[in-house]
């Protein structure tokens, strides 16, 4: 019999269940998450630890980048600056530098915002919609 922790049950079970907007957002928090731990790390003087947080966010940029639905106008713009991100991730790491760190935050923060937004539209134009297929917010 397999024994399975609870709380990463819990995250599966989170991640299996949502939405393509969900994944986003979570990805995008990760990002967050990951590149402030690397800056406490840094200041903590834990070089590992930095490079292991960033790391983990550099593959967060990469994921968005390998998914990207490039049939949208904003696609090549988006693909330009993860690969910017993931290009800063790498010199911060080179240099520890948390400047640069704080920088790319910026853009996961700034990305979040945007994408929430969007959702939250997308969401309210769907529910817009009533029987028979008229959109009553025309």
């Amino acid at each position: 019999m397999t024994v399975t922790n609870p709380y990463q049950q819990y995250l599966d079970n989170q991640i299996n269940t949502a939405t393509p907007e969900k994944l986003l957002l979570m990805l995008l928090d990760g990002g967050i998450r990951f590149c402030q731990k690397a800056v406490q790390a840094i200041e903590q003087k834990d070089i590992s630890e930095a490079h292991t947080n960033l790391v983990k966010a550099q593959n967060i940029v990469l994921e968005l980048l390998a998914t990207l639905d490039r049939s949208y106008p904003i696609a090549e713009n988006l693909a330009a600056l993860y690969d910017y991100m993931n290009r800063r991730l790498i010199e911060a790491n080179i240099k520890k530098d948390a400047t640069i760190i704080n920088e790319v935050i910026g853009f996961f923060k700034e990305l979040k915002e945007a994408f929430a937004q969007a959702a939250l539209i997308a969401k309210n134009n769907n529910n817009s919609m009533v029987r028979g297929g008229l959109n009553v917010a025309k």
